[in-house]
Order: structure tokens, then sequence, then C-alpha cells
């Protein structure tokens, strides 16, 4: 993995690159809320492995970049920024398609951006997004103190490795969530749901039927609204939150190259 420094809308980000001598496409992975792009270690190589030159940033107050921990004011700023690195992706490799993937928080991000700039992309896929209908935010936002609950581990994967790690991860925001970024949440999720579909750009949407986080009934309401009707959906028996970490992790991979060989072999 090859570490660089860009400038972003509020301050220098942290990029990552997992290079390949050859690649047939551009994978642009956006993590969630309160983790860094790091995680994704193991999705970025099955993807370097099916032929990707993959990138991937930690987003304004996250990760190795600047800003104050989880603090995200405007999420149109993140969506610049990862048009930021997706510059950078394009300009190492000129003329490839480009796949964004973004988990979580990350599907949000990933959704304003396929609204924002999606004509210069092949695909899109969302996993576990927060898009539609999420309530935690205007739930806490109701209450005078927001409550320093930190994420349950085990509500992250079945596989309790998965959980440890995020425990013990130094990158990993362990305290409580900030009111502007959840008001930038409320914000976001409005424009999302009063912007539009995505045409006839292709959905891939990956999602846990135990996700306890991001629940999917509510998810599928964001998503389906979203889909211009190129939509492809994989939804996991007993999985949680993090599909990109289950137990089930192999099947999941196999769906995502899958879907992109799918769009590319035209």
């Amino acid at each position: 993995m090859t570490e660089h420094v860009l400038t972003g809308t509020r301050g220098p980000l942290a990029a990552y690159e997992w290079p390949h001598p050859r690649p047939r496409y551009l994978a642009l992975l956006v993590h969630g809320y309160g983790e860094h792009a790091g995680r994704y270690d193991e999705p970025a190589r099955v993807l370097s492995g099916h032929g990707a030159a993959v990138f991937a940033v930690d987003h304004v107050g996250h990760g190795r970049s600047s800003g104050d921990r989880v603090v995200i004011e405007d999420f149109e700023d993140v969506v610049t920024d990862v048009h930021t690195v997706a510059a950078l992706a394009r300009a190492t490799h000129p003329g490839l398609p480009l796949v964004v993937i973004g988990h979580s928080m990350g599907g949000l991000i990933a959704a304003r951006y396929a609204q924002r700039y999606g004509d210069g992309l092949a695909a899109l896929v969302l996993s576990g997004p927060v898009i539609g209908a999420w309530e935690l935010p205007g739930r806490l936002l109701a209450l005078d103190a927001i409550p320093d609950t930190p994420i349950s581990p085990s509500a992250l994967s079945r596989d309790p490795a998965v959980g440890a790690a995020y425990c013990a991860d130094p990158l990993v925001w362990h305290g409580p969530m900030k009111r502007p970024t959840l008001e930038a949440f409320v914000r976001t999720l409005e424009t999302v749901a009063r912007d539009g579909d995505v045409g006839s750009l292709p959905l891939l949407w990956l999602h846990g039927d135990d996700d306890r986080l991001v629940p999917l009934d509510g998810s599928r309401v964001g998503v389906e609204r979203l889909s211009g009707g190129r939509l492809t959906e994989r939804i996991y028996p007993g999985a949680r939150h993090e599909v990109f970490h289950e137990t089930n992790r192999a099947e999941v991979f196999a769906d995502v190259t899958r879907f992109v060989d799918g769009v590319l072999a035209p």
C-alpha cells in the first residue's frame, strides 16, 4: 500500500493506493463513520487481485487525516474530497472505468458522489448504507447531551476477531458522536432523498439482514429511491453491519467481483 497526502477542502488528507501494474479498472473505497481506510485492506487486496487499482482516503476528522475527531460539518466537502482522490486515481491510470464502493456513512457519501459525479462512474456499490430512513441522528439530536455510548463490537460482525481488532485500533474513534456531524447527517439524508436517482448507473446493494446499526428496511427506502432501475441486491441472512468483515465475506467479495465483471463485460 502506498500513502499519499492530498489537499482536502478542510486540510490535509491521508489517501492510500493499492497499486496494480496493469489494472483494468479503478476501485475507490469510501469508509464509514469513526473508522479509517486501513480497515479495508482485505477487500482492497481482493479487488487488486481481480484487476483493480484501488484507492481510498481517510475522511476529514478520521484516521490520519486532519480535523477534529469525527467532526464533519458538511458532507458536500467530503464528497469533494473523494472526488480529489478519484482525480488522483484517474491521473495515475487514465481512461479506466471507475467503481465507487461505500460502506455505512461511506454509502451516504458514495450515493451523494454518484448524484454529483455519476456521469464519470462505471458502477456504484453500497454496503450497509446510511441512506433512506435512519432514525439515530434525530433521536440523538433531541437529547440535551449526546450519550457516550460506544458501538458494540458484536454489532459489526459474527467474527469476534473483527470486534476485538476494532476495539484495539487506535485510529478508530471510540467516543460519542458529535452534534455537528449528526446535523450534517440529517441534512445530507434529506439532500440525497431530494436530488433524485442515478439514472442508468449500475448499482449493487449489499446488506446483512441482522444489521443492528443501519437497519435493512430503512436503507431499502433510500436505495430503491436512488436506483434508476439497474439495481442488484444481495441480502445476507444472519450477517451484521460490516459485510466485508463478516464470516461469509468470501461470498460477499465474490458477489462484488461478479457484479463488476458484468458491468465491465460490454
